[in-house]
């Protein structure tokens, strides 16, 4: 029997119970998928995260393979109204740090199957019951499962894992979360988006650039490999296309973008969400099992890092036989406070992106601009878009 499961193998849960195996936990990630997604997703990694990441021997290794992002600037009508450089962020890394889902997970997954962490793919939970010693988990087995130091189970196969403790890191569409009846009504938001990633024709690498539009806020990322990332702000959730995203770039912001450059494509909808508990009894809830926020400002996947690490101490402790009740209440207040936090940042930052008529879109920059010309300003503003 595992100490620790842990339900879901994306960015926060490989962190997780690397964290754990790294304290000589033993730790059984469930993974619901048998193959993961090839897109690029979330790229946005933190300064206060890459921290985290730091701890566990990872970020050198994500540095060198991602693009620093050192400055912001935003720019309307061709004109620029503000400029924001992350070198004035405290800490270690004074940067954002781009790299692709994909090369964050086979990372993380690659340094925590190192340590002797066990992985079982293709197997559904269903229910979870907490029996007051251990926890025990129900899950479905589906067919094409593959299995990375864990237990073997059949095909179709009803399996049931009993440990010590759970977690569940398994997204916005938890079953763990929904298990324990933690699942609360989603708020909604007006505001849909398109993005794409194409070959940069910015030249403007390491900086991210905000147009802010009277049809709408544009934002652009760099990534590694000369790639750029472009996120639209639109009307209505529309079918993606690369063509369509290509010419609402051209349209708003004046610049061409290849669309036969086009490497990964999203249209999404937006919704936010925070569970009532983060721990019940014997389970607990991170990253986007435990609320969901906006991604445009990227913070979701950091939010679920930094839920780990300071959950990681804790249940290392309690696993010792230390008491663990008060600092599992103040994780709780620390982080579900945290989750408000961000969930306010990012709607500010979808009010700053939708469409303004041009009297108050003119004003709306001018206000913008002479704010942060101001150091002290710039450099508050710097510490927000970074998490500090």
């Amino acid at each position: 029997m595992p100490e620790v499961a842990i339900v879901g193998a994306g960015p926060v849960g490989l962190l997780l119970g690397l964290l754990l195996r790294r304290s000589g936990i033993d730790v059984l990630i469930i993974e619901q998928r048998t193959r993961r997604s090839g897109h690029t997703r979330a790229i946005g990694i933190h300064p206060p995260a890459l921290a985290a990441l730091e701890d566990v021997g990872v970020a050198e290794e994500l540095i060198g393979a991602g693009t620093r992002i050192t400055a912001g600037r935003a720019l309307s009508g061709g004109r620029e109204v503000a400029r924001l450089a992350f070198s004035t962020v405290p800490g270690r890394h004074p940067f954002v740090l781009a790299v692709p889902q994909p090369v964050t997970e086979r990372v993380l997954r690659a340094h925590y199957l190192a340590v002797g962490g066990q992985i079982v793919e293709g197997l559904r939970i269903v229910s979870a019951y907490d029996a007051g010693t251990s926890v025990s988990l129900c899950g479905q087995r589906a067919d094409g499962e593959r299995v990375q130091r864990g237990p073997e189970v059949k095909s179709g196969a009803s399996v049931r894992i009993d440990a010590a403790l759970a977690v569940g890191a398994d997204g916005a569409r938890s079953t763990m979360a929904a298990a324990v009846g933690a699942v609360p009504r989603p708020r909604t938001y007006p505001d849909t988006y398109l993005m794409g990633d194409f070959a940069d024709a910015t030249g403007e690498p390491g900086t991210a650039l905000l147009f802010l539009e009277r049809d709408g806020i544009v934002e652009s990322f760099p990534l590694p490999a000369g790639i750029r990332r472009w996120v639209v702000r639109t009307r209505q959730l529309q079918p993606p296309g690369a063509v369509e995203l290509a010419e609402l770039v051209r349209r708003r912001t004046g610049i061409r973008i290849d669309a036969g450059s086009n490497s990964m494509l999203s249209a999404f909808a937006v919704q936010s969400r925070l569970v009532r508990r983060m721990v019940t009894g014997r389970i607990a809830l991170i990253g986007d099992a435990a609320h969901e926020i906006s991604p445009i400002g990227g913070q979701g996947m950091n939010l679920g890092w930094l839920d780990a690490a300071a959950l990681a101490p804790i249940i290392s402790g309690a696993l010792a036989g230390e008491p663990a009740a008060g600092a599992l209440r103040r994780f709780e207040q620390v982080r579900r406070r945290a989750a408000v936090v961000a969930a306010a940042q990012a709607h500010l930052n979808m009010a700053l992106g939708r469409p303004l008529p041009p009297p108050l879109l003119a004003a709306r920059n001018r206000a913008l601009s002479a704010a942060l010309g101001h150091p002290r300003a710039g450099q508050l503003l710097a510490r927000r878009f970074t998490m500090h």
